[in-house]
């Protein structure tokens, strides 16, 4: 669906998105507006959406735990839910605390958990190049660390036993369920940050299993999932030697798995 030039019209962009099943054209238009520096780019970025590209990507940022964090294309898109899993790395996290961040995509979760703490040493890994690009801008700020590879395959030895708080927003979307995605999600985000395997818990017990090695004593791994899926992350945890327990916050339909490594 084309989209002829607009001028910065609030109604003639809130009648486009709408008849393109946006179902808050109203809001969307407000922050398409407010983005775009000319008619011309609001054109672009209209048109954009009208083909169903995720509003993050077609902004450039999303907004999460109260900051704009850049978002490129084929990056994945941090969900309001996960918020939650930031919320309870910060709760249990020491003064300083050493942090790493696999899967972390743009790099949100780790950037958010630092900034909340006011000072910490952050590290993040991801294995998709275009996300770790993305990614170290947004941990700029933080002063971390950002590298490219599988999992902990690239982080530095000198972490080994030094981590105090580990987080992963692994994916963990079975694959048989990929399909049944936002068109959104399925056609515009990366497969590696969706697809959990057979039973979406493929990548999340790759981390469960390496990550007692780099977890301080006391240290926490954090794991988001759902909560169909919860108590087989809490098996893998314990299988694995980690304390597990569950938190749930039913406002944001979250679900994360919490592992202690004992003292």
């Amino acid at each position: 669906m084309l989209v002829p030039p607009l001028s910065r019209s609030y109604s003639a962009v809130v009648t486009t998105l709408r008849g393109a099943g946006c179902v808050f054209a109203e809001d969307e238009a407000d922050l398409l507006i407010s983005t775009a520096r000319d008619p011309g780019e609001l054109a672009t970025m209209v048109e954009q959406r009208v083909r169903g590209l995720p509003l993050e990507h077609v902004l450039g940022w999303a907004e999460f735990c109260g900051t704009r964090v850049s978002v490129d294309p084929g990056v994945f898109v941090p969900r309001r839910r996960t918020e939650f899993l930031v919320g309870q790395a910060v709760r249990l996290a020491p003064p300083g605390a050493v942090v790493v961040d696999l899967c972390c995509g743009s790099g949100a979760v780790g950037a958010a958990v630092v900034a909340a703490l006011g000072r910490g040493e952050l590290h993040a890994a991801d294995i998709e190049s275009t996300a770790v690009r993305c990614a170290r801008r947004n941990v700029a700020s933080a002063g971390g660390q950002v590298y490219e590879g599988d999992l902990y395959e690239p982080l530095p030895f000198s972490l080994i036993g030094r981590v105090d708080v580990l987080v992963a927003n692994a994916p963990y979307v079975p694959t048989e369920e990929i399909g049944l995605l936002p068109p959104e999600a399925r056609d515009h985000e990366p497969l590696v940050a969706l697809d959990g395997g057979a039973d979406g818990l493929g990548v999340q017990r790759r981390v469960t299993a390496g990550a007692g090695q780099w977890l301080a004593p006391g240290g926490v791994l954090l794991i988001e999932t759902s909560e169909r899926q919860a108590p087989l992350t809490v098996a893998a945890f314990a299988h694995h030697g980690l304390d597990p327990r569950v938190a749930v916050c039913e406002d944001l339909d979250a679900t994360v798995v919490i592992g202690t490594r004992p003292l």
